[in-house]
Protein backbone atom coordinates (compact mmCIF):
# COMPACT_ATOMS: atom_id res chain seq x y z
CA UNK A 1 0.00 0.00 0.00
CA UNK A 2 1.38 3.41 -0.97
CA UNK A 3 1.89 5.79 1.94
CA UNK A 4 0.32 9.21 1.49
CA UNK A 5 3.03 11.81 1.15
CA UNK A 6 3.14 14.99 3.21
CA UNK A 7 2.76 17.90 0.79
CA UNK A 8 5.09 20.84 1.41
CA UNK A 9 5.17 24.44 0.26
CA UNK A 10 8.46 26.32 0.63
CA UNK A 11 8.29 30.07 1.29
CA UNK A 12 11.62 31.92 1.20
CA UNK A 13 12.80 34.92 -0.78
CA UNK A 14 16.19 33.34 -1.53
CA UNK A 15 16.09 30.93 -4.52
CA UNK A 16 19.27 29.18 -3.35
CA UNK A 17 17.69 28.45 0.04
CA UNK A 18 14.54 27.08 -1.58
CA UNK A 19 16.59 24.88 -3.91
CA UNK A 20 18.65 23.60 -1.00
CA UNK A 21 15.58 22.77 1.06
CA UNK A 22 13.87 21.08 -1.88
CA UNK A 23 16.92 18.95 -2.57
CA UNK A 24 17.38 18.07 1.09
CA UNK A 25 13.76 17.08 1.63
CA UNK A 26 13.62 15.10 -1.62
CA UNK A 27 15.68 12.44 0.14
CA UNK A 28 12.67 11.66 2.34
CA UNK A 29 10.26 9.21 0.70
CA UNK A 30 7.21 10.50 2.57
CA UNK A 31 7.75 14.21 1.85
CA UNK A 32 6.89 16.01 -1.39
CA UNK A 33 7.59 19.66 -2.25
CA UNK A 34 4.59 20.78 -4.30
CA UNK A 35 5.38 24.48 -4.64
CA UNK A 36 7.72 27.38 -3.87
CA UNK A 37 6.96 31.00 -3.01
CA UNK A 38 9.29 33.99 -2.82
CA UNK A 39 7.16 36.10 -0.46
CA UNK A 40 4.33 35.75 2.03
CA UNK A 41 1.59 36.91 -0.32
CA UNK A 42 2.60 34.35 -2.93
CA UNK A 43 2.74 31.68 -0.21
CA UNK A 44 -0.87 32.39 0.76
CA UNK A 45 -2.01 32.30 -2.86
CA UNK A 46 -0.18 29.05 -3.62
CA UNK A 47 -1.41 27.44 -0.41
CA UNK A 48 -4.99 28.16 -1.45
CA UNK A 49 -4.30 26.59 -4.85
CA UNK A 50 -2.09 23.64 -3.90
CA UNK A 51 -3.49 22.76 -0.44
CA UNK A 52 -0.20 21.67 1.15
CA UNK A 53 -0.12 19.94 4.51
CA UNK A 54 2.78 22.04 5.81
CA UNK A 55 4.28 25.38 4.79
CA UNK A 56 7.95 25.95 5.61
CA UNK A 57 7.89 29.70 6.19
CA UNK A 58 10.78 32.16 6.32
CA UNK A 59 10.19 35.27 8.43
CA UNK A 60 11.92 38.13 6.61
CA UNK A 61 10.35 38.34 3.15
CA UNK A 62 9.11 41.19 0.90
CA UNK A 63 5.48 42.09 0.14
CA UNK A 64 4.17 40.15 3.16
CA UNK A 65 6.49 38.83 5.84
CA UNK A 66 6.36 35.36 7.35
CA UNK A 67 4.42 36.29 10.48
CA UNK A 68 1.82 38.17 8.44
CA UNK A 69 1.50 35.28 6.01
CA UNK A 70 1.21 32.82 8.91
CA UNK A 71 -1.61 34.81 10.46
CA UNK A 72 -3.46 34.93 7.13
CA UNK A 73 -2.95 31.23 6.44
CA UNK A 74 -4.10 30.07 9.86
CA UNK A 75 -7.15 32.30 9.56
CA UNK A 76 -8.13 31.41 5.99
CA UNK A 77 -6.84 27.82 5.79
CA UNK A 78 -6.80 26.37 9.31
CA UNK A 79 -5.98 22.88 8.02
CA UNK A 80 -2.54 24.03 6.79
CA UNK A 81 0.27 23.85 9.34
CA UNK A 82 2.97 26.52 9.27
CA UNK A 83 6.49 25.65 10.37
CA UNK A 84 8.71 28.72 10.60
CA UNK A 85 12.26 28.11 9.37
CA UNK A 86 14.48 31.13 9.82
CA UNK A 87 17.94 32.39 10.73
CA UNK A 88 16.48 34.79 13.32
CA UNK A 89 16.20 33.77 16.97
CA UNK A 90 15.28 37.04 18.67
CA UNK A 91 12.52 36.97 21.29
CA UNK A 92 10.36 39.38 19.29
CA UNK A 93 10.51 37.23 16.15
CA UNK A 94 9.71 34.05 18.06
CA UNK A 95 6.78 35.51 19.97
CA UNK A 96 5.31 37.19 16.88
CA UNK A 97 5.47 33.98 14.84
CA UNK A 98 3.88 31.84 17.54
CA UNK A 99 1.18 34.41 18.23
CA UNK A 100 0.43 34.44 14.49
CA UNK A 101 -0.39 30.74 14.74
CA UNK A 102 2.78 28.93 13.69
CA UNK A 103 2.86 25.26 14.67
CA UNK A 104 6.62 25.37 15.08
CA UNK A 105 9.73 27.52 15.02
CA UNK A 106 13.07 26.14 13.80
CA UNK A 107 16.38 27.65 12.78
CA UNK A 108 17.95 27.07 9.38
CA UNK A 109 20.90 25.21 10.88
CA UNK A 110 18.55 22.38 11.90
CA UNK A 111 19.98 19.05 10.58
CA UNK A 112 18.09 17.35 7.75
CA UNK A 113 16.77 14.43 9.78
CA UNK A 114 15.54 16.75 12.53
CA UNK A 115 13.88 19.01 9.98
CA UNK A 116 12.13 16.06 8.34
CA UNK A 117 10.95 14.81 11.73
CA UNK A 118 9.68 18.30 12.57
CA UNK A 119 7.72 18.45 9.30
CA UNK A 120 6.08 15.12 10.11
CA UNK A 121 5.25 16.27 13.63
CA UNK A 122 3.75 19.53 12.35
CA UNK A 123 1.66 17.59 9.83
CA UNK A 124 0.30 15.52 12.75
CA UNK A 125 -0.72 18.73 14.49
CA UNK A 126 2.07 18.69 17.05
CA UNK A 127 4.08 21.68 18.23
CA UNK A 128 7.75 21.77 17.22
CA UNK A 129 10.09 24.38 18.69
CA UNK A 130 13.82 24.92 18.63
CA UNK A 131 15.26 25.08 22.18
CA UNK A 132 15.76 28.85 21.90
CA UNK A 133 12.08 29.32 20.98
CA UNK A 134 10.87 27.08 23.81
CA UNK A 135 13.07 28.97 26.27
CA UNK A 136 11.73 32.31 25.08
CA UNK A 137 8.09 31.28 25.49
CA UNK A 138 8.77 29.69 28.86
CA UNK A 139 10.53 32.86 30.00
CA UNK A 140 7.36 34.87 29.34
CA UNK A 141 5.52 33.12 32.17
CA UNK A 142 8.33 32.94 34.73
CA UNK A 143 7.96 35.44 37.54
CA UNK A 144 10.90 37.71 38.41
CA UNK A 145 10.58 36.26 41.89
CA UNK A 146 12.07 33.04 40.53
CA UNK A 147 11.88 30.02 42.86
CA UNK A 148 9.66 31.90 45.33
CA UNK A 149 6.85 32.26 42.77
CA UNK A 150 3.86 30.00 43.40
CA UNK A 151 3.77 26.93 41.14
CA UNK A 152 1.30 26.71 38.28
CA UNK A 153 -1.30 24.05 39.06
CA UNK A 154 -3.64 22.54 36.50
CA UNK A 155 -6.58 20.38 37.48
CA UNK A 156 -6.68 16.78 36.29
CA UNK A 157 -9.27 17.71 33.66
CA UNK A 158 -7.26 20.72 32.47
CA UNK A 159 -4.22 18.48 32.11
CA UNK A 160 -6.26 16.00 30.06
CA UNK A 161 -7.52 18.77 27.79
CA UNK A 162 -4.05 20.25 27.27
CA UNK A 163 -2.52 16.82 26.60
CA UNK A 164 -5.03 16.33 23.79
CA UNK A 165 -4.29 19.83 22.46
CA UNK A 166 -0.61 18.79 22.32
CA UNK A 167 -1.64 15.89 20.10
CA UNK A 168 -3.31 18.27 17.66
CA UNK A 169 -6.91 17.54 18.63
CA UNK A 170 -9.59 20.14 17.90
CA UNK A 171 -12.03 21.30 20.55
CA UNK A 172 -14.68 19.07 19.03
CA UNK A 173 -12.31 16.08 19.10
CA UNK A 174 -11.45 16.74 22.74
CA UNK A 175 -15.11 17.00 23.68
CA UNK A 176 -15.86 13.63 22.09
CA UNK A 177 -12.87 11.91 23.70
CA UNK A 178 -13.59 13.27 27.17
CA UNK A 179 -17.40 13.11 26.87
CA UNK A 180 -17.85 16.81 27.55
CA UNK A 181 -19.37 19.64 25.52
CA UNK A 182 -17.30 21.77 23.19
CA UNK A 183 -18.23 24.84 25.23
CA UNK A 184 -16.80 23.13 28.32
CA UNK A 185 -13.57 22.45 26.44
CA UNK A 186 -13.32 26.16 25.59
CA UNK A 187 -13.89 27.05 29.23
CA UNK A 188 -11.07 24.74 30.30
CA UNK A 189 -8.76 26.27 27.69
CA UNK A 190 -9.53 29.80 28.87
CA UNK A 191 -8.62 28.78 32.42
CA UNK A 192 -5.44 27.07 31.21
CA UNK A 193 -4.41 30.14 29.22
CA UNK A 194 -5.00 32.36 32.25
CA UNK A 195 -2.98 30.11 34.55
CA UNK A 196 -0.07 29.88 32.13
CA UNK A 197 -0.31 33.56 31.09
CA UNK A 198 -0.46 32.73 27.37
CA UNK A 199 -2.79 33.63 24.52
CA UNK A 200 -2.84 30.55 22.29
CA UNK A 201 -2.70 26.76 22.18
CA UNK A 202 0.88 26.42 20.95
CA UNK A 203 2.28 28.62 23.69
CA UNK A 204 0.17 26.80 26.30
CA UNK A 205 1.58 23.42 25.28
CA UNK A 206 5.15 24.74 25.15
CA UNK A 207 4.98 26.41 28.55
CA UNK A 208 3.27 23.43 30.16
CA UNK A 209 6.01 21.12 28.86
CA UNK A 210 8.67 23.49 30.13
CA UNK A 211 7.08 23.58 33.57
CA UNK A 212 6.81 19.81 33.67
CA UNK A 213 3.00 19.84 33.55
CA UNK A 214 3.03 17.74 30.37
CA UNK A 215 5.58 15.20 29.13
CA UNK A 216 8.04 16.66 26.63
CA UNK A 217 7.36 15.85 22.98
CA UNK A 218 9.44 12.94 21.70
Amino acid sequence: MTTKKIRLLLADDHPVVRAGLAGMLAAEDDLEVVGEAENGAEACALAAELRPDVVLMDLRMPVLDGAGATARLTREQPGVRVLVLTTYDTDADIVRAVEAGASGYLLKDTPRLELAAAVRAAARGETVLAPVAAATLLGRVRSPAGPQAPPVLLTARETQVLALVALGRTNADIGRELFIGEATVKTHLIRIFNKLDVDDRTAAVTVAMGLGLLPAAR
